[in-house]
């Protein structure tokens, strides 16, 4: 764990009853490293056992966002050499997402600004979701030849309707009102009061109880529940109830509206391996009893795509060389397999996922 003093990437320290927990690379919008994912759990060991510590808030440095996603720089250049990057992160942050969700403490994130991927995993678990009107929350991994992970496939096969599907697939962006109608945030409270309220967490009794930190937070918020996209339900839910992507293609095509084509046009960027292997995962997860077992799932499926083209291509288009050109492998979705799909979903013995 690091000191505030010395401003490494993650500062943890208790200020009066709060157990502030603050990403600390602005700079990269507290993008976060394998290092940082194990210093919070650290964070939370020591939280946790101190009873003078009653509620954790998590926060992220800087004016751009709490969390803009994982190192994905570093995950690619060990790709891209075979290395083992991928399997030891990817293990570390799933289990620290399923402990988050279980954290015997309230735990309260602060989601301004932009939140993404594996910043989604630190926040979204928690029992107090907190957006503003900056609040930019999305889970474009499928961009990226992946997937929407560290949970994402729990968080949005429980979104209302198709809504989940919607935004895994074309990884559009939520406001904070969205999150909120997706059930990816509880309140939301305008930025300019997000100082007042850590200062009130920071206050709260010993013992404070879930039920006592939530009425605190509503104390703070506006009241809202449903943004632009909410606005879409009954579209988005014909567009989208359907278990092959050929299917709502289709549909999209079918409906021929300006929207509906600007939506396909989305899909036709993102990675159609990704989008099928999307697809199944998130129907798979509306079955699922849990987010650990989503979670098993998404490591198997994880691992297969940090060994696939696909990945080290989306990451080359989109962060590397930036010419948002990625050249698909393969390029159509009717050219997805069932073969190519099935090394995803397969048992990986002694590699499974396990948690404590």
């Amino acid at each position: 764990m690091t000191s505030a003093d010395s401003e490494g990437d993650l500062i943890a320290r208790r200020e009066g009853s709060c157990g502030v927990i603050r990403l600390n690379r602005p700079k990269a919008i507290n993008a976060v490293t394998l290092e940082m994912f194990r210093d919070v759990d650290k964070a939370l060991d020591q939280f946790e056992a101190d009873p003078d510590v009653a509620v954790i808030l998590l926060e992220g440095a800087g004016e751009r966002g709490l969390c803009a996603g994982g190192d994905i720089r570093a995950l690619w250049e060990s790709s891209k050499v075979r290395g083992d990057l991928g399997k030891i992160l990817w293990r570390e942050e799933y289990i620290l997402n399923a402990r988050i969700k279980k954290f015997p403490k309230p735990y309260v994130a602060f989601m301004d600004g932009i939140v993404m991927g594996g910043g989604v995993g630190l926040s979204a678990h928690s029992s107090h979701r907190v957006v503003t009107e900056r609040t930019k929350l999305a889970m474009p991994e499928v961009g990226l030849g992946f997937f929407p992970d560290v949970g994402g496939t729990w968080l949005l096969s429980h979104a209302p309707g198709e809504i989940g599907t919607y935004f895994g697939l074309t990884g559009q962006t939520m406001n904070g009102p969205d999150a909120i109608h997706a059930r990816f945030a509880d309140a939301v409270v305008p930025s300019g009061k997000l100082a007042a309220l850590r200062e009130a967490l920071t206050k709260v009794g010993a013992g404070a109880t879930s039920a006592e930190i939530k009425t605190l937070i509503e104390g703070f918020a506006t009241g809202e529940t449903a943004g632009p996209v909410a606005a879409m339900q009954e579209k988005i839910d014909n567009w989208f109830a359907h278990d092959r992507m050929e299917d709502i293609v289709a549909s999209l095509q079918r409906d021929g509206s300006e929207v509906a084509l600007a939506t396909l046009k989305t899909l036709n960027e993102k990675s159609p391996r990704g989008m099928v292997v999307t697809l199944k995962l998130l129907r798979l997860a509306r079955e699922s009893s849990s987010l650990e077992e989503c979670l098993v799932r998404e490591y198997r499926a994880a691992l297969e795509v940090f060994a696939s083209d696909d990945f080290r291509e989306g990451v080359r288009a989109a962060v590397i060389d930036k010419d948002r050109s990625p050249k698909w492998s393969p390029p159509r979705i009717e050219d997805v397999t069932p073969a190519m799909l099935a090394p995803y979903f397969a048992e990986i013995g002694a590699d499974e996922l396990k948690f404590n």
